[in-house]
């Protein structure tokens, strides 16, 4: 027979389950218990705005149709309203609708209009419109039976005419008014529509509604709610309205209004089964209009009661589940301590061991971190020699990229020292004769010819021993004109036999740039280099240099007029061994060079195309700023720089 569990884990279980229940009932009971509150709150803080949003709405309704009160008695007092009301068959009608249409004007009403004793109109306001009153007969409306009466009369509906919802006042006009059985003899009527007020109820944030004492719903700030019945109207309510025309032929539906709770005689809450407000549950309160015999609704929306439901029982129920974690983590910390107490005397049997343990593997780990730091130590020697030789190898490859360049100047060079060369000779040859003929003067003429050839030709080796001299380690101010100056210098002979017209293309005062004179040079000649190789098939060279300059950089040009450089082959030029000229005529690494010269001195080398034809490399570089400034400062007395470019042409 199979054993059950323990008693005890079968009471924990259970125990646990009860928790649960009780902590769940009572966050439910806290939460409805909130919201029912905060539910009552919302609810009276809601009908307190609407209390004052309809009354403030009634009282704006009440004085836009009141201020149009005394309007038809002043009409109807006008000397030119009885005289032709007394002879309206021998007297033009138009003087008196022109008054009529200029008093509608000055007062802001829709229609004037004056009817006889018959109720037929005789002048109106709108004589010039198609739908005018004029020719109409009114009797059967209540204004004109009030004031044919004596009294003043008021009206409500739709116009026969214009279909228009509107207010009406009327007034008796007498044309004898000092007997005492004195009988009116006219109506003078004004119409005041009711559209204006409900595009100032479009605004709130509630819906208004005015419904007679039929409970028909004649003005509304939702469209839809307009000429509808706030409940079902009987069928004699509807034969009466159809006999009076108050509102023509208007079906009069049902609004679909329901209650859902009242909350005392004026305060319901109310949904729609139909229309435009089905969507939403509202606050309604009803306010009377005693002048008029209306009685004007507001619909305030139930939404912020929803809110103010869901934030307090989401608040209380937050709290409540921090009370209840609280508790928990209390009553676990309770348990905890016991299992804690039961634990640490366990720990204290097995800390020996463990401390034993623990020194083993920290002696172990020690011996691993002491021979991994020397496998480190050596690592980082091993790449510290090899950035060493690294340096020294691009180092190197600078210097013979330069002693290549000195390679391709050999000919030329070789030309400038071969003419002095053969004048030398050939001056020394004639001092020997002049000697044996014992003319001395003659022989220290061309002993000094020899000298200045000699002292010529030191400067062509001068030149050249200073484009093969290392660089220095530190940068400092470098006057790009004389760069290129020195550039030139050396393609001197080059440029002659080419025949290359050369066009410079910066101000008159020194330019100076933070770099180092030696790699600047070497990478103008570089690019000078470059060009004229580039143009060695063009008709008529021509190599622009350009200096620019601005607060912080001085940007070199060295532009050429050859075919360019192909748009596939511009993304690779300052590849390293990238070149385009046949083999044997260069390994591409000049301007892969030149391009990590100048990154190093703080700059950018650039090649582009021109629109005319042939390239153009920019370099861009730090500006002195020092130096340019010492240099402006001297200059300040002398005479102004012009940027004007200066044209040298070399022909063979």
């Amino acid at each position: 027979m199979k054993a059950g569990p323990p008693p005890s884990r079968l009471s924990r279980g259970w125990r646990r389950l009860l928790i649960l229940l009780v902590a769940s009932l009572g966050l439910v009971l806290s939460m409805w218990q909130a919201a029912q509150l905060a539910r009552e709150q919302a609810l009276q803080s809601l009908q307190q705005d609407a209390e004052n949003e309809l009354r403030l709405s009634a009282e704006g309704l009440v004085g836009h149709l009141s201020r149009h009160e005394y309007l038809p008695r002043l009409l109807a007092s006008r000397e030119g309203v009885r005289r032709f009301l007394s002879n309206p068959d021998g007297l033009d009608p138009m003087p008196l609708n022109l008054l009529l249409d200029r008093f509608r004007a000055i007062a802001g009403v829709s229609d004037i209009y004056l009817l006889d004793r018959n109720a037929d109109t005789l002048a109106a306001s709108n004589w010039h419109r198609p739908d005018t009153f004029i020719g109409q007969n009114y009797a059967f409306r209540s204004y004109y039976q009030d004031a044919i009466a004596g009294h003043q009369g008021r009206f409500f509906g739709l116009g026969v005419q214009s279909r228009e919802r509107g207010y009406y006042f009327s007034a008796p006009v007498w044309l004898d008014d000092t007997a005492p059985d004195a009988t009116p003899d006219g109506v003078l009527v004004i119409k005041i529509l009711l559209d204006s007020v409900e595009e100032k109820w479009a605004d709130q944030e509630a819906e208004l509604l005015v419904t007679d004492h039929d409970d028909v719903i004649f003005m509304a700030s939702h469209p839809e709610l307009r000429m509808r019945a706030l409940h079902p109207l009987s069928e004699e309510t509807h034969a009466a309205l159809r006999n009076t025309r108050r509102y023509a032929d208007q079906p009069l539906s049902s609004s679909g209004i329901r209650v859902l709770e009242s909350r005392g005689e004026a305060s319901r809450l109310v949904g729609f089964e139909q229309g435009p407000l089905t969507a939403g549950s509202y606050l309604s309160l009803s306010r009377p209009l005693e002048a008029f015999g209306w009685d004007m609704h507001i619909l305030k929306p139930l939404s912020p009661v929803i809110r103010a439901q869901w934030l307090s029982a989401l608040l209380v129920g937050g709290l409540y589940g921090i009370v209840m974690l609280g508790g928990g983590i209390g009553w676990q910390r309770l348990r905890l301590r016991r299992e804690r107490e039961q634990f640490a005397e366990r720990e204290r049997r097995t800390l020996a061991q463990a401390r034993d343990e623990l020194e083993r593997n920290v002696q172990r780990r020690t011996h691993d971190l002491v021979e991994t730091n020397r496998r480190l130590s050596d690592e980082i020697d091993e790449r510290r020699h090899a950035e060493e030789r690294l340096r020294q190898t691009r180092d190197e490859l600078i210097q013979a990229a330069k002693l290549a360049v000195l390679g391709q100047l050999a000919a030329g060079i070789n030309h400038e020292l071969n003419q002095p060369l053969a004048a030398i000779r050939a001056y020394a040859e004639n001092a020997r004769t002049f000697l044996e003929r014992e003319r001395p003067e003659a022989v220290a003429g061309n002993l000094e010819q020899i000298v200045e050839l000699t002292s010529r030709m030191a400067d062509i080796s001068a030149q050249l021993r200073q484009f093969s001299r290392k660089s220095g380690d530190r940068p400092s101010a470098v006057s790009v004109p004389a760069c290129f100056d020195y550039a030139l210098r050396l393609f001197q002979t080059r440029l002659h036999y080419a025949g290359v017209t050369i066009e410079r293309h910066w101000p008159g005062e020194e330019i100076w740039v933070h770099a180092d004179p030696v790699r600047l040079e070497q990478v103008l000649v570089n690019l000078i280099g470059n060009a004229l190789q580039a143009m060695a098939d063009t008709p008529e060279p021509r190599l622009r240099l350009s200096i620019d300059r601005d607060a912080h950089h001085v940007t070199i040009g060295v532009a050429d007029n050859g075919p360019g450089i192909a748009e596939a082959h511009l993304a690779k030029v300052f590849e390293p061994f990238f070149t385009t000229k046949s083999r044997g005529s260069g390994l591409g690494l000049g301007l892969s060079i030149s391009s990590r010269i100048i990154d190093e001195l703080g700059g950018r080398l650039v090649a582009t195309n021109l629109n005319g034809g042939g390239a153009l490399f920019s370099i861009v570089l730090p500006a002195d700023t020092q130096t340019t400034i010492h240099a402006s400062s001297q200059a300040i007395a002398g005479p102004e720089d012009h940027d004007t470019p200066e044209e040298t042409s070399y022909h063979a």
